[in-house]
């Protein structure tokens, strides 16, 4: 359980801190706490290099492309760099000809590390797969495009010298690479796996002990992760579905919009899906694999898919059962805790976050946070321009969707306030700039120049609607106020950096797969008359996260608190966020393992509830409906609340 961590005050943005306190998974006692980040991270592929671990994953549209993170502890990430700068694979890489690669681009890499050299082949929509090749993970990178495009691959560089792909959906197919690693040699593609075995897609193929190991995705339905065995790549291959099935925290699904196409008249209401309570496994944890520490640990790594926020990365210890890696600790099999101890890597570091989300725009370069939307227009973008400011022309576009030199970062949970601080003296009439909750529907709030005025604007595009109120002023605060656990936004402005006013209603922040991404927090302008106006200059941008350590509170050792209307408890410290609770009857613990003293990992869920894993036997405290009692045999918390497993404690005073 982390310390309590106070809420910042946010400073005005001419003034900004040093950095203002972000999201760490790690606990700073010997524990970490799910998601690694609390930021998209799809796709995730981790692999170990001696006594380092390194992490990239998908990027789509969204440029420079390849982030790789280094960690020691497999907790705390630090960036290194981009592998890839910008893919300029033709118009529609740029926003041009009315085209665009919106939910395309780059996605499901696959990271290997051979002979010194570093490797990464990724997927691209309508191209062949990309390999990128360093002998330094920091970069440079060489991209060079394959002669095979292969979805969802993984490649293993196996003990005789051969080096094998896989790749397909259901369907799994194997070959071998020639020695260059660009194309398939003649004659060894075959089918693997049938798709009748059970298998998905997102393949990750591992060698351990001399017996292959392929986990897979699987989304239809009940998201969860198939993996498949086998002594020989010649088969045969077993399949276990319960690797890692059912987590997805209790997160409830969210709005949702079908499809991966919207184009709403304007004006018109772009209808969603209500939240979901009963979807149980539709978010849970899928696409990833495993990773082994310096130590002799195993360690899985997934990611599950967590509404507006996007698809966020977890980190799972590893319980090998009848030759199977199965995600969880014994006892329950296949379910990841949120809150565990860290692994043993045999390194120690401190609690650090991979990136500084604020930026003052007073350096030659962006925080590497940042990623254009798109290939930007390298003389169209500046921060040199007017020093201590970043400039972005105003090009023509017909909307925020088709808009050149959108700088986007991912918007960060639980809840968090991205504000920016805009001098529109360089706009000219048509002109629009400001701050954007990037997706599909998408949101807006900006400054309009006409020809007669200034004026503030809200646009979401989800109800079609457009709120305007003069601006007298030429700067102008805009703030995004969001709650990913609601999905829910509030957009509000100020002209002095203190006091904000609302404009526009509630905004909700569905999921879908238009763009393949969760919500980015993003600056923008453009020019609405069909040519090119003025300038836009962003002063700064601050995140201000309302809970940096999520919705928890502090673990109230020492005193006593109700669980339920009849039930009290004594909490005792027991280290590492451990409790055991003393009532009046004795200690609580569980009825198949009678223990003097239970003990119990304090777990908060996303939404701030407390849950109670038991030591024992892994498995969360339940109050029985039935019978009012207190029995620790549940897998895990439900989406819909109803088992009994979340507790909204108070202290007894």
């Amino acid at each position: 359980m982390r310390p309590a961590l106070p809420l910042l005050a946010f400073a005005l943005l001419s003034a900004l801190p040093a950095a203002t306190q972000t999201w760490t998974a790690d606990n700073g006692n010997g524990t970490f706490t799910n998601p690694l980040f609390y930021d998209e991270f799809s796709d995730p592929d981790l692999i170990r290099v001696g006594k380092d671990f390194y992490l990239t994953g998908t990027t789509m549209h969204s440029m420079p492309g390849l982030p790789i993170l280094r960690s020691r502890d497999l907790v705390n990430w630090t960036f290194l760099g981009y592998a890839l700068d910008k893919l300029d694979l033709g118009p529609a890489y740029h926003l041009e000809d009315n085209q665009n690669i919106y939910g395309q681009g780059i996605w499901a890499p696959c990271l290997r590390f051979h002979n010194g050299t570093f490797y990464i082949f990724s997927n691209v929509n309508r191209q062949t797969t990309q390999l990128f090749t360093a002998t330094n993970p920091a970069g440079p990178w060489t991209r060079t495009p394959m002669k095979q495009s292969l979805h969802d691959l993984s490649v293993l560089f196996d003990d005789d010298g051969k080096t094998w792909v896989v790749w397909g959906y259901r369907d799994i197919r194997i070959a071998q690479l020639t020695a260059d690693l660009l194309d398939i040699v003649p004659g060894t593609e075959r089918i693997l796996i049938p798709q009748t075995a059970g298998m998905g897609e997102g393949l990750h193929l591992y060698k351990v002990n001399g017996k292959y190991i392929l986990t897979s995705a699987w989304y239809m339905d009940e998201e969860r992760m198939p993996v498949a065995r086998a002594n020989s790549l010649e088969g045969p291959w077993e399949v276990n579905q319960n690797i890692s099935r059912g987590e997805d925290f209790g997160v409830v699904q969210s709005y949702r919009i079908g499809g991966r196409t919207l184009n709403p008249a304007p004006g018109t209401e772009v209808r969603l899906g209500p939240p979901n309570h009963a979807a149980h496994g539709r978010l849970a944890m899928h696409q990833g694999g495993i990773v082994d520490t310096p130590t002799g640990e195993w360690w899985g790594f997934s990611m599950l898919d967590s509404n507006a926020i996007g698809r966020l990365t977890a980190l799972s210890p590893v319980t090998w059962a009848d030759g199977w890696p199965y995600f969880g600790l014994p006892g329950n099999l296949g379910r990841t805790p949120r809150i565990w101890t860290k692994p043993n890597t045999g390194t120690t570091d401190k609690p650090h976050a991979p990136y500084r989300r604020d930026d003052t725009f007073s350096t030659t370069t962006l925080q590497p946070v940042w990623q254009w939307n798109h290939i930007p227009l390298d003389n169209k973008w500046s921060l040199s321009e007017r020093p201590g400011f970043l400039r972005l022309h105003t090009l023509p576009a017909t909307s925020l969707w088709n808009a050149h030199n959108t700088l986007t970062q991912r918007a960060v949970g639980p809840r968090s306030q991205p504000t920016a601080l805009l001098d529109t003296t360089g706009m000219k009439p048509g002109d629009i700039a400001g701050l954007a909750l990037f997706n599909r529907p998408f949101a807006w709030l900006g400054v309009e120049r006409t020809t007669t005025d200034l004026a503030i604007l809200s646009f979401d595009e989800q109800t079609g609607k457009t709120e305007r109120t003069p601006l007298a002023a030429a700067k102008v605060w805009l703030r995004a106020t969001s709650d990913f656990n609601e999905n829910l936004s509030q957009f509000s402005y100020s002209t002095d950096g203190k006091t904000f006013q609302n404009l526009g209603g509630k905004i909700k922040m569905p999921y879908g797969l238009i763009t393949f991404q969760g919500v980015r927090d993003s600056l923008f302008a453009w020019n609405t008359t069909g040519t090119e106006g003025g300038y836009a200059d962003f002063d700064a941008f601050t995140m201000n996260e309302a809970n940096p350590s999520g919705l928890t509170r502090p673990i109230p050792y020492g005193k006593q608190i109700r669980l339920t209307p009849d039930k009290t408890f004594t909490v005792l410290d027991r280290g590492r966020g451990r409790v055991a609770l003393r009532g009046k009857d004795g200690f609580l613990s569980t009825k198949e393992k009678p223990a003097k003293t239970e003990t119990f990992q304090w777990v908060e869920t996303f939404t701030g509830e407390l849950t109670l894993l038991s030591l024992t036997n892994h498995r969360y405290l339940r109050l029985d409906a039935k019978t009012g009692e207190l029995i620790p045999d549940s897998p895990g918390p439900l989406p819909d609340g109803k088992d009994g497993v979340r507790f909204t404690w108070t202290v007894v005073k």
